[in-house]
């Protein structure tokens, strides 16, 4: 982070953030960018050991940062982790909904209930668990919600019924936030990825031909990095220049999605 006159100069300085499935990929890349541009980020995850690195890492370059173990399909653990910012840092400014279980893929009609519900539940319930338990701590001075939905979901990709459905389910939920939590000052919106997470790299690795197949129809023609390109993204819209932005769904594809 910067520092202009001896003072810490960054889009975020002062602001509280919450990244959730922080421990590695998308989630972690994000923390790193809410850190660098100043922000105290609070990153949790089921994982404690991944989580405590993420943390660590962003420390160690002179951010601040906590972990927390934190299963977002448990009410419980996310109102522990929001507890856990709030006591360390005072308030939370900054939420970003990044956790998603994914099951492997599969056609629609081998698709069960219990893929659902492992989507469901890490996904769309575990994103409604932490806007709920974040509100009055946002209503009480306005904030950003970022939400992550998928673009594999906007394109209906075949084989991912069940992500598909927890993703989209998110980007529904996100417009009926914008438009009540709006009088509070809260602004809530969605990002669509396409990045290098494990999850983009182990479907890589299984189905190259699949893989290569959808990124040939990627204009700019890669992934984007975790970091600098999707936690680029959520920085701009965590930032004071998107603060009349709301209810959106951003398109951090590389154009995927473009040629639908």
């Amino acid at each position: 982070m910067a520092r202009v006159d001896g003072q810490l100069a960054g889009l975020l300085v002062g602001k509280v953030a919450i990244v959730t499935g922080a421990g590695q990929g998308v989630g972690r890349g994000i923390a790193h960018a809410l850190a660098k541009e100043g922000a105290a980020v609070a990153v949790g995850g089921r994982t404690l050991t991944k989580v405590e690195r993420t943390a660590a890492e962003i420390i160690e370059a002179g951010g601040r940062a906590l972990a927390a173990g934190c299963d977002v399909a448990d009410q419980g653990q996310v109102e522990a982790l929001v507890a856990a910012a709030v006591e360390a840092y005072g308030t939370v400014d900054i939420l970003v909904n990044n956790a998603q279980t994914v099951v492997p893929p599969k056609p629609l009609g081998e698709t069960t209930p219990e893929d659902l519900a492992v989507c469901y539940s890490s996904g769309t319930l575990g994103t409604f668990h932490a806007m709920r338990a974040c509100f009055p701590h946002l209503s009480a001075h306005g904030g950003r919600i970022i939400n992550l939905a998928s673009s594999t979901g906007v394109e209906g990709d075949p084989g991912f019924a069940s992500y598909v459905m927890a993703k989209e389910a998110i980007r529904g939920l996100t417009k009926v936030a914008a438009r009540e939590w709006g009088q509070y000052g809260i602004t809530v919106n969605v990002i669509c990825p396409f990045g290098d997470s494990p999850a983009a790299t182990a479907f890589r690795d299984a189905a190259p031909k699949r893989f290569e197949a959808v990124l040939r129809k990627v204009p700019l023609g890669r992934m984007g990095d975790c970091e600098h390109d999707i936690g680029g993204a959520v920085v701009a819209l965590a930032g004071p220049g998107m603060s009349y932005v709301t209810g959106a769904t951003l398109m951090v594809d590389g154009g995927r999605c473009v040629l639908r």
